[in-house]
């Protein structure tokens, strides 16, 4: 399943979350993931609204009057907290981390002495944890890429907390490096189209970039901002449906690719942090990342950090990797990637709904492997160890796969 998410007349929290419903997300996985993480009461309502003669969803977000500032460690330690499910909490955490990154970056603070203002408030956590409560309930039910356009930025100045800024805001240039963006639609009035959240939600949910790829879509989900221009619909569309092959083989996934592995050695970063580093560089779009043990110079114990992106994805690995590490430098080398055609089935432990990747080779099955994740999700369910359900669970993996042998 592709998701495309149109953002060529820009990009905020609240036009993604009217998107997601829009495209069929049901409004209780929004507002459960947004009680679990608020520490003030929100409220999400849900209006249909015309802009530019468009029908689309508008979900307006609602909070009492807070002048809670909140800084990066406070929006952390509630996000660790909060009872969301796993892969919603590390995007969420992974959103945040960018826009602390960038507002350091701009400000010329360590991203954990950031103090979230307009972004830190109840509003904007609550568009971050919807829409990456959205976007997990859309991939659950059909694993598959994110495609995001070229961003539309806008243009003009905008009042901010740190003044009049131009458009588009700093903080929305550095997280939208090495990202294609432009000012916006013709003849659009100067205004601010792409906010700090609506841009780090993007930037940390794309696979990549570019215009609608081959796909069959099923359905369209339309987000509406608050403004309605006479010149252009003020919305974020989201499209979903299964992607077509392109190719005279099997379509895209088997096609062979030039990627990058971008490698730094570490010798004195704290090994707890590891976990939390890797989490980051996925979340930036790497395909893959790793750790070597190594012994550097002197006999000190050391690693070796590998990581596998694309080279349009680059720029946003490297700055995870100097943000979140004590590297002092980086070397890169290009590699082929020849990925297998893969397909994702579902099998049932006890009821409970268990996601299986599935690998292909010259026409058959040849792997089939079980998702942790939905494992572990399945071992809370149902009080069952862990390892008794995962054992179950490549039993029906392995009925999954194609015994048959090519002819020699």
């Amino acid at each position: 399943m592709t998701t495309w998410v149109d953002a060529t007349a820009g990009a905020s929290g609240d036009m993604l979350l009217g998107a997601l419903l829009g495209a069929g997300v049901p409004l209780e996985v929004l507002r459960g993931a947004v009680e679990a993480a608020s520490p003030e009461p929100v409220t999400l309502r849900v209006e249909e609204v015309r802009r530019a003669g468009l029908a689309a969803t508008r979900c307006h977000v609602e909070v009492a009057d807070s002048t809670t500032h909140r800084s990066w460690r406070d929006v952390r330690r509630l996000l660790v907290a909060a009872d969301l499910a796993e892969p919603v909490r590390v995007a969420a955490l992974g959103v945040f981390a960018r826009l602390a990154t960038a507002e350091g970056a701009v400000h010329g603070h360590s991203p954990d002495d950031v103090t979230f203002h307009e972004v830190g408030a109840l509003d904007a956590i609550a568009d971050v944890v919807g829409v990456c409560a959205g976007l997990d309930h859309l991939r659950r039910r059909h694993e598959g890429p994110v495609v995001v356009s070229p961003v539309a930025v806008g243009s003009g100045r905008v009042g901010a907390a740190h003044g009049s800024l131009p458009v588009p805001v700093p903080a929305v240039v550095e997280l939208l490096r090495g990202v294609p963006s432009y000012a916006g639609p013709t003849g659009a009035p100067p205004a601010e189209l792409c906010t700090p959240t609506g841009a780090a939600l993007l930037v940390s949910l794309a696979d990549t970039w570019g215009p609608q790829p081959a796909m069959g879509v099923e359905a369209v989900g339309v987000g509406a901002g608050g403004r309605d221009p006479a010149t252009h619909p003020n919305v974020v569309r989201l499209l979903t449906g299964p992607g077509v092959p392109t190719g005279p083989s099997a379509g895209p996934a088997t096609d062979p690719s030039t990627e990058l592995v971008v490698e730094a050695n570490v010798d004195d970063l704290d090994p707890r942090l590891w976990p939390g580093v890797l989490a980051a560089l996925l979340e930036a779009g790497a395909a893959d990342a790793w750790l070597t043990p190594i012994v550097m110079k002197k006999g000190r114990p050391a690693h070796t950090l590998s990581v596998l992106v694309r080279p349009e994805l680059a720029e946003r690995v490297r700055a995870v990797v100097v943000a979140e590490t004590t590297t002092i430098g980086l070397r890169e080398h290009p590699v082929t990637k020849r990925p297998l055609p893969r397909e994702v089935v579902e099998v049932q432990v006890d009821g409970t709904r268990v996601r299986v990747k599935v690998a292909q080779h010259a026409g058959r099955r040849i792997t089939a492997q079980p998702e942790w994740d939905d494992v572990a999700a399945a071992a809370r369910a149902t009080g069952r160890p862990a390892r008794a359900v995962l054992a179950q669970a490549q039993a029906l993996a392995h009925d999954l796969l194609d015994e048959r042998h090519p002819d020699p």
